[in-house]
């Protein structure tokens, strides 16, 4: 009797630790801020961490499930350059180098996959509250970039707009039950090649969706807060 009273007992502890272990609600939405540094990629050289101009967006994200999430993203920031000492040659610069300085606006909605299931364990069993994942999205660009001549020459200005294509991967950390931090480093491709205001600066035209187009790089750090529980009573993934 002592042996299955012992039995029975384990069993009722097991129990109630693993419903005490998923006592809080899973999340289906996230909203945040964002701060960032952009660096300019095109014609005028650039790198990835070369003049890095600061950047702030908005973040929201609708998580179906723990290991993925979808995303929407509205930045604000900068890009700057500059056509001197990048070691290239261009005929319509030859002898009259140019800065630019570039205003973006840019929107993309991105795809999020975790390597492990994010959360605090306590909401879904086995999640993590360090994981680090992989993304690709959509979007557009819209920019304002004013083009000044290093020397003889009035300013002008450019205005494109062009889809994106980022992508990129980075880490989520769960600060605490509802509060989250993602850092992350993305490469978003354009389809324009006017974000530093010059186009086919070798004096040939540019064909295809991506040849010769410029790109920028962010590196940014968010912190979001949950929002909308699941309903526990409903169906969901864990049954």
């Amino acid at each position: 009797m002592k042996t299955k009273a012992a039995i029975l007992f384990c069993l009722l502890a097991f129990v109630t630790l693993s419903t005490a272990a998923q006592d809080e609600p899973e999340y289906r939405l996230e909203l945040g801020a964002g701060a960032a540094m952009a660096a300019y990629q095109g014609d005028c050289g650039g790198g990835m961490f070369k003049k890095m101009q600061p950047l702030g967006a908005l973040v929201a994200k609708y998580k179906p499930n723990p290991r993925t999430a979808w995303g929407a993203q509205l930045g604000f920031g900068k890009l700057k350059g500059a056509s001197q000492n990048i070691g290239t040659w261009y005929p319509d610069l030859s002898g009259t180098p140019v800065e630019f300085n570039t205003s973006i606006t840019n929107f993309d909605l991105r795809f999020e996959y975790n390597f492990w299931a994010f959360g605090t364990g306590r909401e879904y069993r086995g999640a993590r509250k360090l994981t680090p994942f992989i993304t690709l999205g959509m979007g557009l660009i819209f920019a304002s970039a004013k083009v000044t001549p290093l020397g003889q020459g009035e300013p002008r200005s450019e205005k494109p707009v062009a889809f994106q294509l980022p992508f990129g991967f980075g880490v989520k950390y769960k600060l605490a039950n509802r509060l989250n931090l993602t850092v992350d480093w993305t490469m978003h491709f354009t389809g324009s090649d006017r974000l530093d205001g010059l186009k086919d600066p070798y004096g040939i035209k540019s064909t295809g969706i991506f040849k010769n187009t410029d790109c920028f790089t962010l590196l940014q750090a968010s912190v979001t807060y949950d929002l909308w529980a699941k309903c526990k009573t409903c169906h969901n993934d864990r049954e």
